[in-house]
Parts: C-alpha cells; sequence; structure tokens
C-alpha cells in the first residue's frame, strides 16, 4: 500500500528534531541516530542558517553544537527567544567546562551534554525535550482558548462574572453595579453559558487559570 499523504496541520503536528552543527559528519550522525527511533530532523550547517531559515512551527527540539564559528551555540540561543522560539535546547560539545554548561543552563537550555554523546542517551534526552514542547504547546493552546472565550463575553458580562467568582449572590451584584436582579442571572447565565462552565467556583477556577 502507497504510504498515506499526510496534510499540512497534520504534519505541523509531527515533530522536527533541528541539528544545529558546522560540521556535517556530526549532523549526519546525529540524524542517523534519531532516525533510529523514528524521528524526523532537519540540518543547519551553522547557527546563522537556522537563525535565518529555522522556524519552530512544528513541535520537537533543537539539538546545537555548543562552539560554532561566527555565532555560537548561547548567541543563538539569545537571538531565538528574542525572536520568540520556544524550542526547548541541548547543547552538546567537547570543550564543555562548567562555567559554560551554568551559562548554557541559566540562559534556558533543557540540558548539556559532553561529546562523544552515548546514541541512546541523546534519544532520551531529545523524547523528554519533544515531550516538554507538546505539553508547553498544549497548555499555551488551552490559555488562548480560554482568552478567547473571556473576548467573547460583553464588558456587563465580565463584570458579572468577576462578582460570581468571588460568591456574591445576585442580589448584591445587582446593588453592587445598580442594575435589576433579573438582569444580573440573565448576565450570569450568558456568561457561564459562554465559558461552558455551571457554578461559582467552576468561575473562579477559571479566572484564576488566567492569572498563570
Amino acid at each position: 500500500m502507497p504510504e498515506k499523504k499526510l496534510n499540512q496541520s497534520e504534519e505541523d503536528k509531527k515533530p522536527l528534531v533541528r541539528i544545529v552543527d558546522d560540521e556535517e559528519t556530526v549532523r549526519n550522525s546525529e540524524r542517523f541516530i534519531l532516525q533510529i527511533i523514528g524521528l524526523e530532523s532537519i540540518g543547519y550547517e551553522s547557527a546563522e542558517a537556522f537563525i535565518e531559515k529555522g522556524d519552530d512551527r512544528r513541535p520537537g527540539c533543537i539539538v546545537a553544537d555548543l562552539r560554532m564559528n561566527e555565532i555560537s551555540g548561547l548567541e543563538m540561543m539569545k537571538i531565538i527567544r528574542k525572536k520568540g522560539n520556544k524550542l526547548p535546547i541541548v547543547f552538546l560539545t567537547g570543550h564543555g567546562t562548567v562555567d559554560s554548561a551554568v551559562l548554557a543552563l541559566k540562559g534556558g537550555a533543557f540540558d548539556f551534554l559532553q561529546k562523544p554523546v552515548p546514541p541512546e542517551v541523546l534519544q532520551q534526552t531529545v523524547l523528554k525535550m519533544i515531550e516538554a514542547d507538546i505539553d508547553r504547546r498544549q497548555k499555551e493552546k488551552e490559555l488562548r482558548d480560554k482568552v478567547n472565550l473571556l473576548d467573547s463575553l460583553t464588558p456587563r458580562e465580565k463584570q458579572v462574572l468577576e462578582r460570581v467568582a468571588q460568591d456574591q449572590m445576585n442580589k448584591a451584584i445587582a446593588i453592587d453595579l445598580g442594575i435589576a436582579e433579573h438582569t444580573v442571572k440573565i448576565h450570569r447565565a450568558n456568561a457561564l453559558r459562554k465559558l461552558g462552565i455551571r457554578t461559582a467556583m467552576d468561575a473562579a477556577f477559571f479566572l484564576r487559570s488566567l492569572e498563570k
């Protein structure tokens, strides 16, 4: 049977490992190690190439050499973070020092591994990074969805919802906002329905989740 072709949305969900190293033999070796466990990867011959051509559309991670010509791995991480790229990064180096490791981890690197890295260690680290990236993306999507739901409320519905979350009774909300209690009931019902929740406790949890 011919292999099923993925559509664009399915393709975007497939993990992709970005390998940044100025030695072609190293890139090819790492790609082969990852291919063994079924992971797709793409190689970049320099930090500049990744900064220019790489993107974070697909989930995954970055495996980068720490020391490269022109732009180092640490400098690359600073640049792509400023551009909004949040992909987890593991740095590999044959010239590792404690100071380099501390700088990498303080800068937001996921891990720091000494070359030569045992294949199983690289595989396990990459799988952990992919899992972390997928989890982050899911949480960010859930947050965006909640923000969009909240934005669907009218200003008055938001005012009522905030007071419902504080467990205020309809009568107290009506007095507080200077509107009829019946109107409060309507806004309350509409707000809860739009958010897909039912109780004052649900409203409190919903609003609290947006503060994280």
